[in-house]
């Protein structure tokens, strides 16, 4: 499965999200060519400050397949992850992250294991147009 297409699928969740008020942001893992997980930020809609996409990813992927090391896994997700989200990225040692946008007041990806590979940059453009439009209608 090519990036891009994986990422695109995380946009469209990030819609979702902002259709519902929530900062858009989507995650999808995948694995072998599969998506076996995904999320989107639901902090605002469901009042709970852990469910962003990232997690929910994390968590969709460990009930499907029974386990929580996710070691042969890829999590896509459109913007660089917080330090909860690297913690949890960590903690099932994800083999690799892929992002679009990057996060200039809580991203953390310093933070992630080294021996996690990292992709950033990948449809930034796309990631960024559309959290730079929640936010600019958030603020009219």
């Amino acid at each position: 499965m090519k990036n891009e297409n994986v990422v695109s699928r995380c946009i469209s969740l990030a819609q979702q999200s902002f259709s519902d008020g929530d900062v858009p942001v989507g995650a999808v893992i995948e694995r072998n060519g599969k998506i076996i997980g995904q999320g989107r930020n639901t902090v605002n809609k469901t009042k709970i400050g852990t469910h962003h996409a990232e997690i929910l990813a994390i968590n969709d992927a460990c009930e499907r397949v029974g386990e929580w090391r996710l070691v042969d896994c890829t999590l896509y997700v459109t913007l660089e992850p917080c330090l909860m989200c690297v913690g949890a990225i960590n903690n099932c040692r994800l083999k690799r992250v892929v992002y679009g946008a990057d996060n200039h007041f809580f991203g953390a990806i310093e933070h992630i294991d080294p021996k996690i590979e990292v992709v950033s940059g990948i449809m930034k453009k796309e990631c960024s147009d559309i959290l730079s439009e929640f936010f600019k209608k958030l603020r009219s």
